[in-house]
């Protein structure tokens, strides 16, 4: 099981975004679907009873999780996924990255470009028709082999220049972790100070990530509309992450919690599906805000 899996938010349509997906990236695969209960539910969600809750689903080498919920939040590009297109691995890797762009963008907008930038002969980053960003990139063909998907990070807003921070702060916390490669601004660009991250590579938990604080004013920061599940082994490590990231009170529900940069995460045992099968499981889990699993027996 995938470590640190994201999750996406979606408007009541996770059935169409999911299949969109699955349209868009030929290796893409549906990989698990739950439901709402059909009695049981707060009287917020009883519109719910019998929907699907959240469906999983696989791009290349990296699992998603899309959440059937309501209008309550919504992704934004503060955390975007780079496509990373590798043209010693993939035959036309330049039609395939046309083809995702063209697929990808249908509704959506486009934040920049696709074309010849300093750092890759072809590049642009598109936010779909439901929310969800993406940074198409044709990768260099030396050195190792990159993941196909990496959750990227833009620290904008009132989190601007707050990367290298929060890349220490989340490799000094998680198991598997380590930094790597970091450039740098050279000078004032926008809100970016000298010095902060122009691009920042990390590990979490084995999983690659990305960083970068933004060059430019944003209007928006991180939400729950993206978040980050960590599939926990036991209530020790559920309790050891949750005390370590948890940093809004306000925020904390269901296993949800969100850190001093306002990243959201969720903390949950990695048999969670199988806690969830229980009677009464989903109000049980509902009264909760750190998880414990013991209350589910």
């Amino acid at each position: 099981m995938q470590f640190i899996t994201p999750n996406i938010w979606c408007d009541g349509d996770a059935e169409e975004a999911v299949d969109f997906y699955l349209g868009a990236f030929p290796e893409a695969v549906r990989t698990s679907i739950s439901h709402y209960p059909s009695e049981g539910l707060p009287e917020f969600q009883r519109s719910m009873a019998g929907e699907v809750l959240t469906i999983g689903f696989q791009i290349a080498d990296t699992e998603f999780i899309a959440i059937n919920a309501g209008d309550e939040f919504r992704p934004n590009p503060a955390i975007s996924f780079t496509v990373n297109v590798d043209p010693s691995a993939r035959a036309d890797a330049r039609g395939h990255i046309e083809r995702l762009w063209e697929r990808l963008g249908e509704g959506g907008e486009v934040l920049m470009p696709l074309d010849a930038y300093p750092f890759s002969e072809l590049y642009g980053w598109v936010q779909d028709r439901f929310g969800t960003s993406w940074q198409l990139l044709l990768s260099q063909p030396t050195g190792e082999l990159q993941p196909v998907i990496i959750p990227t990070f833009m620290f904008g807003g009132p989190v601007v220049n707050r990367a290298r921070a929060a890349m220490e702060r989340w490799t000094g916390i998680f198991r598997d972790s380590r930094m790597g490669a970091v450039a740098e601004y050279p000078e004032q660009t926008g809100p970016a100070s000298p010095g902060s991250v122009m691009h920042g590579r990390f590990v979490l938990g084995g999983g690659h990530f990305a960083a970068m604080d933004s060059g430019v004013e944003q209007g928006f920061t991180f939400t729950e509309g993206v978040s980050l599940q960590v599939n926990c082994r036991d209530q020790a490590e559920i309790d050891r992450y949750w005390h370590a990231l948890s940093a809004v009170p306000d925020a904390e529900a269901c296993g949800w919690c969100k850190d001093e940069f306002g990243v959201s995460w969720q903390i949950v045992p990695e048999d969670m599906d199988d806690l969830m099968t229980r009677p009464r499981a989903y109000e049980t889990l509902m009264t909760m805000r750190r998880i414990e699993i013991a209350r589910f027996s």
